[in-house]
């Protein structure tokens, strides 16, 4: 008789735990219809790790006395994973391998557009959850064709094909395009324009229907289902210099976005919805502490508007991530000049240097583009190191210039083998050995990459997995299966 008391709860027992395994599994999850997500929004902050996140956080809370929704809230309450990053040709990724094989669940070669290096096309991300029966959109600060979004949603043999990129996202038709990239949409015989066989995409979308909006005050009348909205040609400016009245912001899009896909006939039929601040990407390879801060701040408030929308639908899975790591980003505790001849005054990264670089009022890329233009008009040695005086003066009120990089930056001197950004990265360093702001390459590195989610199916995304899981994840979630 006890004896099969102990068999019958032994049987009790292991049903129990055969059911919750089934329900943390990946399969479970996704045939549980309470953890299936309707609308999956996928926030990617282009360039970031968990490195640039806490320097987001600090500084937020510091400086704007505001909560990172990013760490305190998606983090902190969702489920948080590691993914490393490699593509198929090499250790160090770029965008395009990245993001093709977070789309396609296939790794491809630096450059390729979601083409495997055997030539195969495999289907993306957008593509299968339009087949899927969801609405899909894109949103980037970038131009619209750059790598990322292009490699979630079609094919190229190279990330430069822009044009080809293009009339693909005619064919597919994404329910909500919006960003920068007007010239691939514009024949070469208008302003700004760069296509070659003289198409005009822009009226192309609209003889589809598409609602085309240009400027921010068009995105509060936004009142149609589908929207193309091109808002610089080609990149939207960081959010240090961006002007308000030309560009949205990444949270305006976003919200404007969400207003758009919810018009449907059918409102349970959901949506896929790609949002990305590339800018956090172009900061890292400059080596711009200041930019970097402000657009992780604004991707954050875009985060927040996300949260806020899933807290109204709250069927909406929100996934926080990126596509590689750029620039080595390390605050670090240190001595001011990191050669073995430097002097061993010790820095701490603190609000007095968070408040230095909260003073800088240009992107350290606007600063490069000035510079060289100056070079180019055949400037005296002396005339540019006024104008560099005026530029620093003007824009970076508070940061000392060191001879030596005074010198390189006049004379183009590289700073290290492998900076590929003159004279921004140069500028950078005199950044750092004034905060603390330490860089370790203008590059991309090999840093596992963040995964962090909240929300319905939220559970898939633990532990450390390779960047090719993430799509494989995300169409069992879409189908159910």
């Amino acid at each position: 008789m006890l004896h099969k008391l102990a068999i019958m709860k032994f049987r009790v027992f292991a049903g129990l735990f055969c059911a919750l395994a089934l329900l943390n599994s990946p399969i479970g999850l996704a045939q549980t219809q309470k953890q299936r997500p309707e609308n999956i929004i996928i926030l990617f902050a282009d360039g970031t790790t968990s490195s640039q996140y806490e320097f987001g956080r600090y500084s937020s809370q510091l400086l704007r006395q505001e909560p990172f929704a990013i760490t305190d809230v998606v983090m902190t309450k969702g489920n948080f994973q590691l993914m490393k990053t490699e593509s198929a040709n090499y250790f160090v990724t770029d965008s395009a391998a990245a993001a093709s094989a977070m789309s396609t669940g296939q790794k491809v070669n630096n450059g390729a557009i979601s083409v495997t290096p055997d030539g195969r096309s495999p289907v993306t991300l957008m593509k299968f959850a339009k087949d899927s029966g969801k609405r899909i959109g894109l949103i980037s600060t970038a131009p619209v064709y750059d790598a990322s979004p292009a490699a979630f949603s079609v094919h190229a043999k190279s990330r430069r094909d822009s044009e080809s990129i293009v009339n693909q996202y005619l064919q597919l038709e994404p329910d909500v395009l919006m960003g920068g990239g007007a010239d691939f949409f514009l024949p070469n015989t208008v302003k700004g324009g760069k296509r070659v066989d003289g198409k005009n995409i822009i009226q192309a979308f609209q003889d589809r229907g598409f609602q085309y909006i240009d400027s921010p005050d068009d995105l509060s009348n936004l009142n149609k289902s589908k929207a193309l909205g091109l808002f610089a040609v080609e990149d939207i400016d960081y959010e240090i210099e961006r002007n308000p009245k030309e560009s949205p912001s990444l949270s305006q899009m976003l919200d404007a976005g969400l207003r758009a896909l919810k018009q449907n006939t059918n409102p349970n039929i959901g949506f896929v919805l790609f949002v990305e601040n590339e800018n956090t990407d172009s900061a890292g390879h400059n080596n711009d502490a200041a930019s970097l801060m402000r657009d992780l701040w604004a991707f954050d408030d875009a985060v927040k508007i996300a949260l806020d929308f899933q807290k109204h639908n709250p069927s909406t899975l929100i996934i926080v991530t990126g596509d590689h790591e750029t620039g080595g980003f390390s605050p670090t505790y240190g001595r001011k000049n990191l050669s073995p001849a430097g002097n061993t005054n010790y820095l701490n990264v603190d609000m007095q240097q968070l408040k230095l670089i909260e003073k800088f009022k240009m992107s350290l890329n606007e600063f490069a583009t000035q510079f060289k233009a100056k070079i180019k008009q055949g400037a005296a040695k002396s005339e540019l190191n006024t104008f560099l005086n005026t530029l620093l003066e003007e824009n970076f009120p508070g940061l000392n210039l060191d001879d030596d990089l005074r010198e390189k930056i006049i004379s183009q001197g590289q700073l290290y083998p492998n900076s590929n950004y003159l004279p921004a990265n140069i500028l950078g360093l005199a950044i750092a050995r004034q905060t603390g702001f330490y860089w370790g390459t203008s590059g991309h590195t090999p840093a596992p990459i963040t995964v962090a989610a909240i929300g319905p199916g939220s559970n898939l995304f633990k532990g450390y997995d390779d960047n090719t899981s993430f799509a494989i994840k995300l169409r069992r979630l879409i189908v159910g299966k």
